[in-house]
């Protein structure tokens, strides 16, 4: 699968586009998940529900954003590849936080629910063709190919991750 081309997604999106430099998006995909797990190996729990100022995220619950953007990314692809021509509606990522219980779960369970999603949906991009992956849709009022989107979610966790380790476990 090639990079997605800038007219198939918003310029909204690019700074999470540019974070994935490879050019084989599928094996960066399917990577992903020891990526997000080598962060958290050896990590307490305590650390979990440190955020680095009053009003930000927990560490766990950035890891449920991961979770729930992993979740929104593969259901616009899967609708967008299928050929689904209904625009598809955004997220309320905060009010998704507030009613994750993110704070209450261990490490491994949230990191063994990304590796389960994610998994399935390797499955799906593999078995996608590049009619599907071409396929344009409309996500948040935004088009975007389902090309794209692969990349976008492989992005968003980077993003994630780097923000963890600069703010959250430096």
């Amino acid at each position: 699968m090639y990079k997605p081309h800038p007219t198939e997604y918003d310029a909204y999106y690019s700074k999470y586009v540019s974070l994935v430099p490879e050019n084989d998006i599928r094996q960066a995909y399917a990577d992903q998940p020891a990526e997000l797990r080598r962060t958290f190996d050896g990590q307490e729990e305590s650390v979990g529900l440190f955020a680095y100022e009053p009003g930000k995220w927990t560490v766990k619950e950035v890891l449920s954003h991961i979770i729930d953007g992993e979740r929104v990314f593969a259901y616009r692809m899967h609708r967008i590849s299928r050929g689904d021509e209904t625009p598809i509606e955004g997220f309320e990522q905060d009010g998704y936080i507030e009613n994750s219980n993110a704070n209450d779960r261990p490490f491994e369970n949230l990191l063994r629910e990304f590796e389960l999603a994610r998994a399935a949906n390797v499955l799906m991009l593999n078995n996608m063709d590049e009619a599907a992956l071409s396929r344009m849709g409309t996500a948040s009022g935004l088009p975007v190919s389902v090309r794209a989107l692969a990349n976008i979610s492989i992005g968003h966790v980077r993003h994630h991750l780097a923000i963890l380790n600069e703010r959250y476990l430096a």
